[in-house]
C-alpha cells in the first residue's frame, strides 16, 4: 500500500496566475515531445546521407524514439509520486534538452540512436505529465475545461506541424536544427515549470517497489522483435539469427508479463472492453506511423522531393485531421462507439487504398485526395475506443488503464514501420526482376511502369545500356513495393471489422446521449 504522504495531490489553490504560467510551461514540453516524434520524417534521407546510416536503417531514428517512450509512460504514475511535478518536469525537460542537443551532435548511427533513446524516454513522460497536471493544477469548471482543450488542441497540433517544420529547418539550415530547435524553448520552459509548478518531498524509497526486471524485459522483446523483422528480408525468415531473435522477443515478453507485480499491469486486459480498445489502439498506431513513415519515402526517393516540399505535401492529413476533429467530437456523443470506430476504420483504410496504385509519376495531385480521406477519419478511430476502453475503467485504475491504452498504440507505431520496412526491402528486388523480365516479353509494359516512351528502352541484351536505366528501376520497384505497403495497411484496417463484431454490445460504447435519456 502507498502511504498518504506519497499520493498524487491537488494544487488548486495555488495563484491562478501561477497555475496557467505551470501549465503553458508543461505544454511546451508536451509540444516539443510530441513534435519530435514527426519532426525527423521529411529529413530521413538528408539524415541517412549525412550520417552514412543506410536506407535500411534510417527508420530507427523514429522507431528508437517510439520504443522509449513506450517504456515511460506506464511508470509516470509511479514517477509523480517519487519526485513530483516540480521536480519531475524540470528533470524530465532538462534530460530531453540535453538529449536533442546530443543528437544534433550525433557524428553517427550508434550515438544518435543513443542520444534519440535518451530523448524519447524523456518525452514519454513530458506527454502524460500535462494531461494528469490538468486535474492537479485547475479546479473543476471552465478553468478545467479550457485546460484540457488547450493541451488537446496542442497535441493534435504537433505531429501536423512536425514534418513541414522539420523539412523547413533542414532546407533552410540544416538537419541539426530538427533537434537544436528545442534547446531555447526547453531551457525558459524549464526556468517558468520552476519557479510555478508544485513541489513536494521526494519519496525515493518508492522506486524500490517498481519492477525493473520487469520493465527491462518489455523494453527488451520490443527491440528484439522489431530487429527481427527488419533482419528477415537480409538474412530470411527462417535463419538462426531471425529465429533466435523472435525467440528472445517472445522469452522476454514471457518474463515480462509473469512477474508477480509487473511495471506494466497486464492483468487489466482481463476487461473485456480495455482489452479490446487497446487491440483497436495497436491498430491505428500500426496505420498511422507506418502510413507518415511511408509517404516521405516515396517522395524523397522516387519524386526527388527535398524535406520541405515534402512536408508541405504530407501536412494535408494532419490539417484535414484538425478540422475534422470537432465534428467528430459530436458524433461520438449521438452514436455507438462501435459503429464510429467502424466507419473510421473503413474511411482510413479506403484512404489506405487510394495510395496504392502509385506511379513513378505520381506526386501532390495524387496523393492529396487519399490524404484527405485518411485525416478526416482519425479523430473517429481514436475518440470512440478511447470511450469504449476507459469510460467505466474504476478511477483507481483509470490513469493505469490509459497509459497501457497509449502505450500499445506507440508499440504497433513501432511494429508499423518495422514491418514497412520489411515490406519495402523484401517486395522491392522481386519487383525488380518482374520489371527485368518486362523488357524482353513486354516492353510497352515496362515502359509504362517506368514512366518512359518504349523507343527509350535499351535492348535486353546490351548491358552497358542497361545499366543507364538502373535508377529508373530501382525507383520503379521502389514505388512497386510502396504499393504493397499501402495495400497492406489496408488490410489491416480492415481487420477492425471482424475485431468490432467480436466485441460485440458494451455499456462503453453507448451513445452518451442516450444514457443520459436513459
Amino acid at each position: 500500500m502507498t502511504s498518504d504522504s506519497a499520493e498524487i495531490t491537488a494544487h488548486h489553490d495555488l495563484p491562478r496566475l501561477t497555475r496557467w504560467a505551470g501549465y503553458v510551461a508543461l505544454c511546451v514540453g508536451m509540444f516539443m515531445a510530441i513534435l519530435d516524434i514527426q519532426v525527423v520524417v521529411t529529413s530521413l534521407k538528408t539524415i541517412e546521407e549525412a550520417l552514412g546510416i543506410g536506407a535500411d536503417r534510417m527508420s530507427w531514428v523514429q522507431t528508437s524514439y517510439l520504443i522509449a517512450e513506450v517504456i515511460a509512460i506506464p511508470i509516470i504514475g509511479l514517477l509523480m509520486r517519487v519526485f513530483a511535478m516540480r521536480k519531475l518536469f524540470v528533470g524530465a525537460l532538462g534530460l530531453f534538452t540535453l538529449a536533442s542537443i546530443g543528437c544534433a551532435l550525433s557524428t553517427g548511427f550508434w550515438d544518435l540512436m543513443a542520444w534519440r533513446v535518451i530523448q524519447g524516454f524523456a518525452g514519454g513522460v513530458l506527454i502524460p505529465l500535462v494531461f494528469s497536471a490538468i486535474f492537479l493544477l485547475f479546479p473543476r469548471g471552465i478553468e478545467q475545461t479550457f485546460a484540457t482543450t488547450t493541451g488537446g488542441f496542442l497535441a493534435v497540433l504537433a505531429p501536423t506541424l512536425g514534418p513541414v517544420t522539420g523539412g523547413w529547418l533542414t532546407e533552410h539550415f540544416s538537419w541539426h536544427w530538427l533537434f537544436l530547435i528545442n534547446v531555447i524553448p526547453g531551457i525558459i520552459a524549464l526556468l517558468v515549470g520552476q519557479f510555478s509548478l508544485p513541489t513536494g518531498r521526494l519519496q525515493t524509497l518508492l522506486l524500490a517497489r517498481l519492477d525493473w526486471l520487469s520493465l527491462v524485459a518489455f523494453g527488451c522483446s520490443l527491440g528484439f522483435l522489431i530487429i527481427g523483422l527488419k533482419e528477415a528480408p537480409a538474412q530470411g525468415w527462417l535463419s538462426l539469427v531471425v529465429l533466435g531473435l523472435f525467440g528472445a522477443s517472445a522469452l522476454s515478453m514471457f518474463v515480462a508479463i509473469r512477474r508477480p507485480q509487473p511495471a506494466i499491469m497486464f492483468h487489466l486486459l482481463q476487461d473485456r472492453a480495455l482489452a479490446f480498445g487497446c487491440a483497436l489502439s495497436f491498430i491505428l498506431g500500426f496505420l498511422l506511423f507506418a502510413g507518415v513513415y511511408i509517404l516521405p519515402v516515396f517522395l524523397a526517393f522516387v519524386r526527388g522531393h527535398g524535406p520541405l516540399a515534402i512536408g508541405l505535401i504530407t501536412i494535408i492529413m494532419g490539417m484535414t485531421q484538425i478540422l475534422a476533429a470537432p465534428v467528430s467530437v459530436q458524433l461520438d456523443r449521438y452514436f455507438d462507439a462501435r459503429l464510429l470506430t467502424a466507419l473510421g476504420f473503413i474511411i482510413f483504410g479506403i484512404g489506405l487504398a487510394m495510395n496504392a496504385n502509385l506511379t513513378v509519376a505520381s506526386d501532390y495531385n495524387e496523393v492529396f485526395w487519399p490524404q484527405l480521406v485518411r485525416g478526416s477519419a482519425v479523430a473517429l478511430c481514436i475518440l470512440p475506443p478511447i470511450r469504449m476502453a476507459l469510460a467505466l475503467q474504476p478511477m483507481a485504475v483509470v490513469s493505469d488503464a490509459s497509459g497501457l491504452f497509449n502505450v500499445v498504440r506507440n508499440i504497433g507505431g513501432a511494429i508499423g514501420i518495422a514491418v514497412m520496412d520489411t515490406v519495402m526491402f523484401t517486395r522491392g528486388p522481386t519487383h525488380a526482376d518482374t520489371v527485368m523480365t518486362l523488357l524482353s516479353d513486354d516492353p510497352p509494359a515496362a515502359a509504362a511502369i517506368l514512366g518512359i516512351t518504349v523507343d527509350s528502352l535499351p535492348s535486353p541484351d546490351d548491358a552497358m545500356s542497361l545499366m543507364g536505366i538502373m535508377d529508373l528501376i530501382q525507383n520503379a520497384s521502389l514505388t512497386m513495393a510502396i504499393n504493397d505497403c499501402f495495400w497492406v495497411l489496408a488490410g489491416v484496417a480492415a481487420l477492425t471489422l471482424p475485431l468490432l463484431w467480436a466485441l460485440g454490445p458494451v455499456e462503453s460504447a453507448r451513445a452518451v446521449k442516450g444514457k443520459s435519456r436513459g
